[in-house]
């Protein structure tokens, strides 16, 4: 079959739901075979069958051994590793006085050090011939909110930490491109647990939607569309850059 990613593999991370599922079934759809990761691996499982381009495995992103064990695995299993999606994250609300230190060293687990990892084994997994790496950072990864001290900090070191491996693999001409994307509200389980634990959903979510200038969630769909620009050959000159989804959010 061909398109786009045609004889690409693929790795994408918190693949089971939300943006990462979307993905998975956009990167499948343009011809790559696609490991689907996921910390609930019956729920990886039950998003890969039916599709023989898509491969469930559990990985869940703050254990190092079991990084390397699955990336290895692709390899063994695909014969290489072209592009990886650090997409996996969790949401934390809570200000500078409310966030507990073990929700604190939470997000940044999931968020900051699972990319990391992934940063890290992706590098050595594509370095002989080089590949694309996308970390999903955020809107709260360039600007602030009061009550996510945690995420943005999290997602802010997801931004810079994508600059410092795009140059590393620039500088040792590995061939290897890293580059993040900064979505808004995204329809995803993520979203959608944050308004049901809010005291009042509708209230919470038209204040949400009054941040968006479009007037509206983002849609995964569209953020898989994007990635499937950023780990295709079209992309080979973009490396160290943010991309912003965010239907105008940050240009006010």
């Amino acid at each position: 079959m061909g398109g786009r990613l045609s004889g690409k593999v693929a790795l994408v991370t918190g693949a089971a739901s939300g943006i990462g599922l979307a993905s998975a079934k956009r990167f499948a759809e343009q011809g790559a075979t696609v490991v689907v990761a996921d910390v609930n691996v019956a729920a990886a499982e039950a998003a890969a069958e039916g599709n023989p381009a898509l491969h469930a495995t559990a990985l869940d992103v703050t254990d190092d051994a079991r990084w390397a064990a699955v990336v290895d695995e692709t390899v063994a299993r695909f014969g290489k590793l072209d592009a990886l999606v650090n997409n996996a994250g969790v949401g934390s609300m809570a200000d500078i006085e409310a966030c507990t230190n073990e929700e604190w060293h939470r997000t940044f687990a999931v968020n900051a050090d699972g990319v990391f990892f992934g940063c890290r084994y992706g590098v050595r997994a594509m370095k002989a011939h080089g590949g694309s790496i996308v970390n999903i950072s955020s809107v709260s990864g360039l600007v602030g909110g009061r009550n996510l001290v945690a995420y943005n900090a999290s997602k802010g070191a997801v931004r810079l930490l994508t600059k410092s491996v795009a140059l590393h693999c620039a500088y040792r001409k590995y061939g290897i491109r890293c580059n993040s994307v900064h979505p808004t509200f995204i329809e995803t389980p993520m979203v959608e647990g944050m308004l049901a634990a809010a005291r009042d959903r509708e209230h919470t979510k038209a204040a949400l939607l009054a941040q968006v200038p479009l007037g509206r969630f983002g849609r995964p769909e569209e953020i898989a569309d994007l990635l499937v620009y950023l780990v295709s050959d079209e992309s080979q000159f973009v490396t160290g850059a943010e991309f912003v989804i965010d239907g105008g959010l940050t240009a006010s």
